[in-house]
């Protein structure tokens, strides 16, 4: 059994973040591909993702999912993506949107895991690739880009700003950041 990484990180470089969903493509499949993007793009963990169906979202532009962890209901927007999911989804011989090459049923998390470190290794990126990177990705770039904590919390289900600051990695950057800098 794989052991996963204690410490996962988001992928915070864009040029690492296209390596990877290039390597995906390239050396995994258009399944593992999808997962990735699905991933970023909502912000899903990883268990809800894999439970995920063509006909929950075949055609949407936008679905509501209830997760797992918090049994809370969650809308969850696809118009970044809805091309790409909907072609992907055309070539499908699946209930599963994930579908396992062993019987009728979703991938693993260790399989999505094994994929994601593939292609991870194949782009050189080094350490703390695991299921919840592509979260912590998502979490990550929609802070850089609206810079809306409180929506963020919102939408990750956590209790506390802090909490979502810390699961970001963004306390651990900007402390980085702002020592780089100081001097008296």
């Amino acid at each position: 059994m794989v052991k996963e990484v204690q410490d996962v990180q988001p992928i915070r470089n864009l040029k690492k973040l296209e390596d990877m969903k290039w390597s995906l493509k390239r050396h995994c499949s258009d399944r593992d591909h999808m997962m990735f993007l699905l991933g970023i793009n909502t912000g899903l963990r990883v268990s809800d993702l894999l439970q995920l169906k063509v006909k929950d979202l075949k055609g949407k532009r936008k679905v509501i999912v209830k997760e797992g962890k918090t049994d809370k209901p969650r809308t969850i927007h696809l118009h970044n993506i809805y091309e790409e999911l909907n072609d992907y989804i055309k070539k499908l011989d699946s209930e599963w949107l994930f579908p396992s090459r062993k019987g009728n049923k979703p991938i693993t998390r260790i399989q999505a895991y094994r994929q994601l470190n593939k292609a991870a290794d194949m782009c050189d990126i080094a350490e703390g690739i695991g299921t919840h990177t592509m979260r912590k990705t998502f979490g990550y770039w929609y802070y850089k880009q609206s810079k809306d904590i409180a929506t963020l919390q919102t939408i990750l289900n956590h209790s506390h700003p802090e909490i979502t600051l810390r699961y970001i990695g963004i306390t651990d950057e900007e402390i980085e950041n702002s020592l780089q800098s100081f001097k008296l």
